[in-house]
């Protein structure tokens, strides 16, 4: 053999060997492919994250059951609307008001923007006798000018209520906070602002009413709000995240969820 043929047949046996060091041949062991199946499986029938439906959810919180002990450390760690306060619903919500919340759209739809219904909105805040009135005024474009037009006409009257903005950077890092814990919305709820704020400021908080599903805790159907059924714009809120969250709170004792009527003795938080 000629010394070309001999250095031919060594260049291609040293580019064989580079190959197989860059592309080593190795086989699993049988344990390892099926674990590798097992996992590729399991993680297309249960994504990384699922948000759990409506009766996953319920059946989770009746699980859970009533049982509640506060938190004093995990409150520190952490830290709707014009609704009617009538006789009707005296026995749901009480009577009593210190705050209550007004999103700006409600002033567009309900009191035409305050533009040819001012008394007809003064006469209705009446019944909130000295409560504040929070409203997000500057957390979109399209509230402030509703929010000022409510701050000036009840200025303007000498009503009893007090009007209060939310201020723009508490808006910004509770939307950044709750995003960070696996919220996706296009903006968070007026309620879990407030829920947020109440956290910050209170030593006790204790919510009712934040229940985003078509029945109760005893598969009953109900309606969105107490007094309406009218539900939100879809992919607006994600009242079901939302929930979520204030759940983890109640569990880990930071705040109380009251779920069933308050009256029940048998729900009274342990001491």
């Amino acid at each position: 053999m000629s010394p070309c043929g001999r250095a031919r047949r060594h260049t291609s046996r040293g580019a064989m060997a580079v190959l197989a060091w860059k592309f080593p041949r190795t086989r699993l062991p049988v344990g390892a492919s099926a674990l590798c199946v097992v996992v590729l499986c399991w993680l297309y029938i249960f994504p990384v994250y699922r948000l759990p439906n409506e009766k996953e959810i319920v059946q989770g919180v009746l699980q859970q059951g009533t049982a509640w002990r506060r938190n004093q450390t995990a409150a520190r760690l952490f830290r709707c609307n014009l609704p009617p306060l009538s006789s009707e619903y005296t026995k749901d919500v009480g009577s009593k008001s210190h705050l209550v919340t007004a999103n700006p759209s409600i002033i567009r739809q309900r009191f035409q923007n305050l533009l040819w219904s001012r008394k007809t909105f003064v006469d209705n805040m009446k019944i909130y006798n000295h409560s504040y009135i929070y409203m997000p005024a500057f957390s979109m474009k399209t509230g402030t000018e509703p929010s000022l037009r409510v701050y000036y006409t009840l200025s303007d009257v000498g009503a009893n209520q007090t009007v209060l903005f939310a201020n723009p950077n508490f808006l910004r890092s509770i939307g950044k906070f709750w995003k960070s814990r696996g919220i996706h919305a296009k903006r968070l709820s007026t309620g879990l602002f407030l829920v947020s704020a109440a956290l910050g400021l209170c030593e006790e908080v204790a919510i009712y009413g934040f229940w985003p599903f078509s029945v109760n805790t005893r598969e009953q159907p109900i309606s969105h709000h107490y007094y309406d059924n009218v539900l939100p714009f879809s992919g607006f809120h994600a009242m079901p995240e939302e929930f979520l969250q204030l759940w983890y709170l109640h569990k880990i004792g930071a705040l109380r969820m009251q779920l069933d009527p308050c009256e029940d003795t048998s729900l009274q938080p342990t001491s």
